[in-house]
């Protein structure tokens, strides 16, 4: 088998640090590691697949010197516009996790249970979800295909982790009655209906970006989107509330069957045992769980469905990571 140089930029993150987790689950056919990350994390020892890497400073000639076929980015928009270009000019791959190129046409945006061919099309440029679409459109995409869909509705439950490191430090220095230093308000024992920036319309950023990429991933600029993005205190995995309304008839015999049969997705709707998906479940998984299925009566054809996914891993680097799979299984990296 071939074997490919593949590069983790932002590896002492968390979702760099989870990128080596997954990978070495998943045993891709890999000859060489690189491991970059900002000059102070520089010479710093890494512990991965029974080796110790260094981490290299990400700069110009650090890149340039190495045959790179992969690479994995999760350093935040800035670094990506800056290095992913260069990485591409020297043959590489990008998948990116931040939010810089999911916007951008020219630019696939994949979640490979979902649009998986499309990563086939890049030009060097692969864009990874925002963490709360991903779960979303994997529960969604076997629906659509079955009945059509008119309008979605979302309401997420998002933990702090999605917020990195200090996020997830305001919660738990919130216990201990620290203040904040990543959200504006305390997280612990509150909500906060707020995830980024507000916009002229009263919506935030993140709940701008799940309306876009539902529609990007789905191909289909005509759905009806809207979404309420909601911070919660909990450390790990990410819960939503998603109703649907169909474009065909719908049962919930019909919705259970495809959502069984359908890749990435683990069904747990057993309410008489009170038996659902939450976040404890999802922690440390890949799969997307899905429970609290129950037709919607206000509508022709619809339903309520809940979601729950671990967001660093199918959130982040899990997705990235099963798009490199996708692209060396279909030959869409070059040797």
């Amino acid at each position: 088998m071939s074997q490919y140089n593949i590069a983790i930029v932002g590896a002492t993150g968390m979702v760099g640090a989870t990128f080596l987790k997954v990978l070495a689950e998943r045993k891709l056919p890999c000859a060489n590691y690189y491991l970059y990350a900002s000059e102070k994390s520089e010479g710093k020892k890494i512990g991965f697949l029974g080796n110790e890497y260094t981490v290299i400073a990400l700069k110009d000639e650090n890149i340039t010197d190495k045959k790179i076929h992969i690479a994995l980015f999760s350093a935040g928009a800035n670094v990506s516009e800056m290095y992913a270009p260069l990485f591409v000019k020297h043959g590489a791959v990008v998948i990116d996790n931040s939010s810089k190129w999911r916007t951008d046409p020219d630019i696939p945006l994949v979640v490979p249970e979902v649009n998986g061919g499309d990563a086939l099309k890049h030009n060097g440029i692969i864009a990874n979800p925002n963490c709360s679409t991903i779960q979303a459109v994997v529960a969604i995409k076997p629906l659509y295909d079955k009945y059509g869909v008119k309008r979605i509705v979302y309401s997420t439950y998002q933990a702090v982790s999605g917020a990195g490191v200090l996020g997830y430090n305001d919660l738990k220095n919130g216990a201990i009655g620290l203040p904040p230093q990543k959200f504006i308000y305390p997280i612990y024992g509150n909500v906060i209906p707020q995830i980024d920036v507000f916009t002229q319309d009263g919506y935030t950023k993140e709940e701008v970006k799940m309306i876009f990429e539902t529609k990007k991933i789905l191909n289909d600029f005509d759905l009806k989107v809207t979404a309420t993005t909601v911070r919660v205190p909990v450390f790990h995995g990410h819960s939503e509330s998603i109703n649907i309304e169909f474009k065909k008839p719908s049962n919930k015999a019909g919705i259970l069957e495809a959502l069984r049969n359908a890749d990435g997705v683990k069904v747990i709707d057993d309410l008489e045992n009170s038996k659902y998906p939450m976040p404890l479940y999802a922690e440390g998984s890949d799969d997307v769980y899905v429970g609290r299925i129950r037709e919607d009566d206000t509508v022709d054809s619809g339903c309520n469905i809940w979601v729950v996914a671990d967001n660093i891993r199918k959130g982040a680097a899990t997705n990235a990571v099963q798009i490199a799979e996708y692209l060396i299984e279909h030959g869409g990296v070059n040797l």
